[in-house]
């Protein structure tokens, strides 16, 4: 996988492209309020395909969220990977977030399951079984098993991934997108304890969501 730069994603330039050249004819032909829209359009668009530099935390048995946004669900559920009831910290992305999506921890990528679904609200639970979605599947070097899911929403139609199966990440690595509002669930092993509680504002590759058990 290349390393993604800071500052804004590629993904955002086509749009921003069309945004601001649309704004220019618009001013030329002096249509104030087409131009004024194209104007908005463009720095929203500009702020939400951002994409800033973050402080990833040191420490051992810790992982780090995967999102931006608020925590919506912290409970037991079944990880789409293993079969396996788990415990999951679920993180709902607006779109004024920041959509770029972090590796939770170091490891290597196994594979993803891609699941077709619905786009309903992805701040609800039944968005985890009914939506769109992506499940990748990380093996830290100790042999732990993480499962990262990537979740459309209501708006969100596109999930966007950078990284391969075999690519070996380090916490805090940069690994996909999903574009305009959508949600992210991480599935981590036995032995962690979730750190975060519903309503937590959460900042992706920053903010320690779970820590390991001391022995």
């Amino acid at each position: 996988m290349r390393k993604r730069k800071t500052g804004i994603c590629p993904e955002g330039a086509p749009v921003l492209i069309v945004c601001i050249s649309a704004t220019l004819v618009f001013a030329l032909l002096e249509w104030a309020i087409p131009a004024l829209l194209g104007l908005i359009l463009f720095f929203f668009s500009l702020n939400f395909f951002r994409d800033p530099q973050r402080v990833i935390p040191d420490g051992e048995n810790i992982a780090v969220s995967p999102a931006d946004g608020k925590v919506v669900r912290v409970g037991k559920d079944t990880d789409p990977f293993t079969g396996e009831e788990r415990s999951v910290v679920c993180v709902f992305m607006n779109v004024f977030d920041v959509h770029v999506n972090r590796m939770p921890v170091a490891g290597t990528v196994q594979g993803f399951k891609y699941v077709p679904g619905k786009f309903v609200n992805a701040s609800l639970d039944k968005a985890s079984r009914d939506n769109e979605r992506c499940a990748m599947h990380i093996r830290e070097e100790n042999g732990d098993l993480w499962t990262v899911v990537q979740i459309a929403g209501l708006v969100a139609r596109r999930i966007v991934l950078w990284a391969e199966t075999g690519d070996q990440l380090a916490r805090g690595d940069r690994y996909g997108m999903i574009k305009f509002g959508s949600r992210l669930d991480l599935y981590f092993p036995c032995g962690y304890d979730p750190l975060v509680q519903v309503g937590d504002k959460v900042l992706a590759g920053q903010s320690v969501l779970a820590k390991k058990q001391e022995n």
